[in-house]
């Protein structure tokens, strides 16, 4: 029988549930809003199956990548429309003019993250763009190991878990035919959390359009999360908004974020995908904040599919100067001193809002610290 995993290691990418026979685990929301695999006695049958499977189990070496690339689509509406360089949609497209299949995060139009498939261009612009909350896969994998038996083109996109995850289910079972590409990921955020958030937020008006990476104001720098409604436009930058804030302070993580086993290439994935926050010092002649991508090439596929995209790109060394200033390389990160308190408080609080807030606030030390920092630290924007 396949045990409730370790909260503190379970990442829940799904595997265990999706490869199970009898189909006896179900995935289900604790107190903080994460899903951890549930499993049914009456129905196990003990094979073993989902444990085996498990890429928890199954610790891979970290590798370094084949290429490292700064890169942008030169297309500009694309690359305004995407949350860094653009990259994304453009594999997308080049999958899907194959006759392949696209797989990635869309929200639902309660505002919900679940992972979906793209079969036309059209269909791209939903897989589109960050969602910095964990996603609900609901059968993907099962889809993605039927379209290739088919002898159909893949492109799955996800975070490093998710890859790992469906790497395991398919049990090298996989072909040329799949490419994977993964988001250099911060960590993972509560869907429960979200949802009262995106409640609180919205007032229970008809949501229109999220958008996590709003670069209409801001540019790619000072985004915000806009939240689009049938009455109106509710726009925060990132520094200012308390759910993006919580996010970037490590508050609102899956525990097992915190220590992941699956970064710096360990799920397996041709392509990383991420922002180049450090593009002043890393690639000058990108820094115009639009947006731009670092690209790390992790397989040969992954370096031939992604040099035949249509991009302005500049090979790079892949040293600690490009990986500067995003946390997403860091495999172990602190959690926030009073997660667990904030989350003990979240399930009796009227407001979430107000709770973020409250916890995120920063102590007086440390906002004197960041006035030092900011008065005499130069900045390399403003000269």
């Amino acid at each position: 029988m396949h045990p409730i995993n370790d909260k503190r290691t379970c990442c829940g990418c799904e595997a265990c549930a999706a490869i199970c026979p009898k189909q006896c685990i179900r995935m289900e929301e604790d107190d903080e809003g994460f899903r951890y695999p549930v499993t049914d006695p009456s129905v196990c049958i003990d094979c073993g199956l989902c444990e085996r499977i498990c890429p928890e189990q199954q610790p891979a070496a970290a590798r370094t990548p084949m290429e490292c690339y700064a890169a942008r689509a030169r297309d500009a509406e694309t690359c305004a429309s995407s949350s860094s360089g653009g990259i994304f949609p453009l594999l997308a497209a080049e999958t899907i003019r194959a006759g392949g299949v696209v797989f990635g995060a869309a929200f639902t139009p309660e505002g919900e993250v679940v992972h979906r498939k793209a079969t036309t261009l059209e269909e791209i612009r939903p897989l589109t763009k960050s969602k910095y909350v964990q996603s609900r896969l609901d059968g993907c994998y099962n889809e993605v190991a039927a379209l290739l038996r088919e002898g159909r083109r893949v492109l799955f996109t996800g975070t490093p878990c998710q890859i790992a995850g469906l790497y395991a289910f398919l049990r090298g079972r996989h072909s040329e035919l799949l490419l994977t590409a993964e988001c250099l990921c911060h960590g993972a955020p509560s869907p429960g959390l979200w949802r009262r958030y995106l409640r609180e937020i919205g007032s229970g008006r008809r949501i229109l359009r999220i958008d996590f990476r709003d670069k209409s104001r801001g540019g790619w720098r000072d985004y915000a999360l806009t939240l689009h409604t049938e009455d109106g436009i509710r726009s925060l930058p990132a520094r200012k908004d308390p759910y993006m804030q919580g996010f970037l302070r490590e508050l609102t993580l899956r525990p097992s974020c915190y220590a992941c086993p699956f970064k710096l290439g360990r799920s397996g994935s041709d392509l990383t995908l991420c922002d180049l926050w450090n593009v002043a010092e890393a690639a000058p002649a990108f820094d115009d904040n639009r947006g731009v991508s670092l690209v790390l090439a992790n397989s040969a596929a992954g370096a031939e599919r992604f040099r035949a995209l249509d991009t302005e790109h500049a090979a790079l060394r892949y040293d600690g100067h490009v990986r500067a200033r995003n946390g997403g390389f860091s495999e172990q990160v602190a959690a926030h001193p009073l997660r667990e308190a904030f989350f003990r408080e979240l399930a009796r609080t009227n407001s979430v809002v107000a709770l973020l807030r409250r916890t995120i606030r920063p102590t007086l030390w440390q906002r004197l610290r960041r006035r030092f920092r900011k008065r005499f630290t130069p900045d390399p924007h403003n000269p």
